[in-house]
């Protein structure tokens, strides 16, 4: 049976081509025959008009605070409108060392002074930057995202509620099904625990199977918080990634959400940095030893101290999982930690087998919970309910069966 040769779609090529380059109306594509007598063919582009690429998502680490991203198919400025009413009346851009943030296309604005306990209004704006003479730019076309509302999370909150995702691994439909089975329930955040994708090949990868799918279901309203897996730090994309989610640290973080302060912690690879796939690029036992310091200083503050419950979000986890060189790296820097700061639960994935495990006195001290994976069967969501009696954590498997649940009294 011979070879066929590959479909081309010219009229799709196009407009990609352009979307993604951003080729304006002066610009054109040339494109030449696969034979060496063939000639060139000159075609001008197609119109694209500006537009996002994605809508807006929300990140926060802080009652007082919220990042708001997103992407558009051309270089901008951009701004966000904001306010306790429909008229908004509040505008704020980003500085960075004394430049107003443009020119770029994926775009992080953060309002800050909030009230906590409010509900605000808000949209995005972008206008295009069609060329620059010399040090004088030129604008295009402004666009205007729809108005959202957001909630910040009161002071003194009786109850948080939390959803958390892990190891979905490139299934953007995983999304919507599983925070489904979260029903009508009220939730303030999602965390997404690790491994959302297999490997960072892109930014069309990165806006279609997490970015999109977050914005359809919570992202425009309420905030993701992501930390890396294993899988987030392989392929050509991985260094860009902090563009799209990342936060003053990096990708570990703490957070104080009502009666729950949250660690986040990044566990980096799974294989030992000298591995030969990985060329002499990876340093993940520094990174995980810095990350203990850092943690223990936080253990150490009043806040933590203060707190109703403390919950550390981690995608590999420190026991259960397997004597790979990143569990047992993790296991060693901070198990001890969660047992002398007194930890009362830590959520992890990694494995692909859910399970909750019960503090095991002389090996951990406290409960670790670990969600499922990517396959139909073995999908979980895991919910948290924490208020000043009780924390709650309940897990469905993908068909809404409860398969784990833990509680803190």
């Amino acid at each position: 049976m011979e070879n066929q040769k590959p479909s081309f779609n010219r009229r799709k090529f196009l407009t990609n081509a352009a979307k993604i380059a951003g080729v304006g109306a002066a610009g054109y594509i040339y494109i030449r025959g696969c034979n060496t007598d063939d000639k060139a063919v000159v075609v001008p582009p197609p119109i694209i008009q500006h537009e996002f690429l994605t809508q807006p998502y929300l990140h926060t680490l802080d009652n007082r605070q919220m990042y708001i991203r997103w992407i558009t198919n051309r270089n901008c400025y951009s701004w966000v409108e904001y306010g306790e009413t429909a008229a908004l009346g509040k505008k704020v851009h980003a500085v960075t060392d004394g430049l107003v943030n443009s020119n770029n296309r994926v775009h992080e604005i953060i309002l800050e002074d909030l009230v906590p306990g409010k509900t605000y209004q808000y949209r995005v704006a972008s206008k295009e930057i069609r060329r620059y003479d010399e040090d004088v730019p030129f604008f295009g076309e402004t666009i205007y995202s729809k108005t959202y509302t957001f909630n910040t999370v009161a002071e003194d909150a009786d109850e948080v509620n939390l959803l958390v995702l892990n190891d979905l691994h490139d299934t953007p439909s995983s999304f919507p099904h599983l925070l489904k089975l979260n029903g009508n329930d009220p939730y303030d955040l999602v965390f997404l625990n690790g491994d959302m994708f297999n490997y960072q090949t892109g930014e069309e990868q990165i806006i279609n199977h997490l970015i999109t799918p977050c914005t359809n279901d919570f992202a425009i309203q309420k905030p993701l918080l992501f930390v890396r897996g294993n899988h987030e730090v392989r392929g050509p994309f991985a260094h860009q990634l902090k563009d799209y989610f990342s936060y003053p640290q990096g990708y570990y973080f703490h957070f104080q959400c009502g009666p729950v302060f949250a660690i986040a912690l990044d566990t980096g690879e799974d294989k030992e940095d000298d591995k030969p796939v990985y060329a002499g690029l990876a340093a993940f036992d520094a990174f995980r030893e810095k990350q203990a310091v850092w943690m223990e200083k936080i253990m150490q503050s009043e806040a933590y101290r203060n707190a109703r419950y403390k919950v550390v979000f981690m995608h590999i986890p420190p026991f259960y999982s397997n004597d790979a060189h990143g569990s047992v790296h993790s296991r060693k820097l901070f198990s001890p930690l969660f047992d002398k700061y007194k930890v009362d639960l830590v959520v992890c994935g990694h494995t692909h087998v859910y399970g909750v495990h019960p503090p095991v006195k002389g090996q951990h001290e406290y409960p670790i919970v670990i969600g499922g994976g990517p396959s139909p069967g073995t999908r979980t969501l895991i919910k948290i309910i924490a208020n000043q009696q009780q924390l709650k954590l309940q897990m469905l498997d993908d068909a809404g069966k409860e398969v784990g649940k833990y509680s803190i009294t």
